[in-house]
């Protein structure tokens, strides 16, 4: 017994020697982690009055470690089903450079950390809003709903829409109807984005035995569902401007992009062939990203912008 316990104990001394940094960033889902922390940061910086930039800083780390020990809960959870996924395999733990139970430790210390910070340091509610996304995102999506049902990105997809009312909310001690629209534009996004992913990545899920939508409803379905939450998503891309806490400049390129995003996805549906389907369905995958991305950067700079003219009195 002795003997055993001993070589379990090297094993895992074996494996922790083998862990580089790198992988320990791997964990945290870095790609993922520098879309949350773009929004939450424009969430921030939308928000009305002025924060100290010390604080507004520590908000900034506080939102990407819970992202990052969001990421890392996520892979200790579903290191089962990563080892079958291509596109996941080759994850720390899957690779076996990093044990589960390392990465348990590893995605809870961060989670208290972020969380208990975010709060002392800024204000509970941000904090709050923070430990109910890691909460929603681990409990809620990745134990239950992923495989459990074909909606499980439309209903988890609140995770990953938190960040900017996470930012809005650190600034100003309040949640407002402004942040929740941001929050609704990524929710929103969200289905025509991972479900275009999961057009072209079917046999993945199917091995890994998750209820993705091709899978349950097939892809005619899959593809009329990512028409519909498009046609939602490009109206309501356009609120901040219609709202007023967007200028002219976003109003126009929102719309454009909106129009855009319609026009991939009405291409998809309308794919006739299961070869130009599987086409456009990439295409619509990439643009989604720049759709997204497109929307706060323009937020971003256009709030830059403003602040500056007012800065130098013009």
């Amino acid at each position: 017994m002795a003997l055993v316990e001993q070589n379990r104990n090297g094993e895992n001394a074996a494996r922790l020697s083998e862990a580089r940094a790198s992988d320990y960033i791997a964990l945290l889902k870095p790609r993922v982690m520098s879309l949350v922390v773009f929004t939450g940061f424009v969430g921030l910086l939308v928000a009305p009055g002025h924060m100290n930039p010390v604080l507004a800083v520590i908000a900034i780390l506080c939102i990407a470690v819970g992202a990052g020990a969001s990421g890392a809960l996520n892979m200790w959870y579903d290191a089962d089903i990563d080892a079958v996924m291509k596109r996941t395999r080759n994850r720390p733990i899957p690779a076996g450079v990093v044990s589960r139970e390392e990465v348990l430790v590893f995605g809870l210390v961060l989670s208290v950390f972020s969380v208990m910070t975010l709060g002392l340091f800024v204000n509970w509610l941000s904090g709050a809003l923070l430990a109910f996304t890691i909460f929603f995102y681990v409990v809620i999506y990745t134990m239950w709903l992923k495989r459990s049902t074909p909606q499980n990105i439309v209903i988890g997809g609140a995770a990953g829409a938190f960040p900017p009312m996470i930012g809005w909310t650190a600034a100003t001690g309040m949640v407002s109807w402004e942040s929740v629209v941001l929050f609704l534009i990524i929710f929103l996004w969200t289905p025509p984005h991972f479900w275009a992913l999961s057009l072209f990545t079917t046999n993945d899920y199917a091995a890994a035995r998750i209820p993705m939508m091709p899978n349950v409803r097939g892809e005619a379905s899959t593809r009329l569902q990512i028409l519909v939450y498009t046609l939602i998503v490009a109206p309501v891309g356009v609120l901040p401007w219609v709202m007023g806490f967007a200028g002219p400049v976003y109003g126009v390129v929102s719309t454009a992009l909106g129009l855009a995003f319609v026009a991939h996805a009405w291409q998809l549906w309308r794919a006739p062939s299961a070869e130009a389907a599987l086409k456009r369905a990439k295409a619509l995958f990439g643009f989604s990203l720049l759709y997204l991305f497109g929307l706060f950067a323009v937020l971003f700079c256009e709030t830059l912008a403003q602040r500056a003219w007012t800065w130098i009195g013009i």
